[in-house]
């Protein structure tokens, strides 16, 4: 699949790091770093504008490593770049850690992957079909 990018960032433009990888580094495109302190949260910019097909999204996703050893993570993770949308990326970072966090520019802050998705058309009905599970959720279906 091909997709058109425009750069305005200072670094690369996005790819995979390993022949298996499903998503792509995403980079600050900063021209000031950003301290994140504490439950705090920023709009970090990265500089790429993209046009995702129609039938797609790219979703922005948490690193692993970040999340795993500083606990930054993408708070409305995954976020989602619709195939409309022509604006810069940006990424909504949060420091859920007890220490702050400095974001500089170039900095691996998230990871975008690139998706097919459906769109649903909804028929209005007075009843559903029953299943063991029925209306039990959030947490129901686990183990005692």
């Amino acid at each position: 699949m091909k997709i058109k990018i425009i750069n305005k960032s200072d670094h690369a433009i996005p790819g995979y790091e390993t022949p298996a990888s499903a998503g792509m580094d995403l980079r600050a495109n900063i021209s000031e770093s950003i301290t994140l302190q504490p439950l705090e949260r920023a709009v970090v910019k990265t500089g790429l504008f993209v046009e995702i097909p129609v039938g797609y999204e790219a979703q922005v996703r948490p690193r692993s490593g970040l999340a795993a050893k500083k606990g930054i993570t993408v708070l409305n993770a995954p976020g989602t770049v619709d195939a409309d949308y022509r604006g810069e990326i940006g990424v909504i970072l949060v420091n859920l850690s007890n220490e702050e966090f400095t974001v500089v520019n170039g900095e691996r802050i998230a990871q975008l992957v690139i998706c097919a998705h459906e769109r649903a058309e909804w028929i209005e009905t007075e009843s559903l079909t029953e299943t063991t599970r029925g209306a039990g959720g959030f947490g129901s279906t686990g183990t005692k």
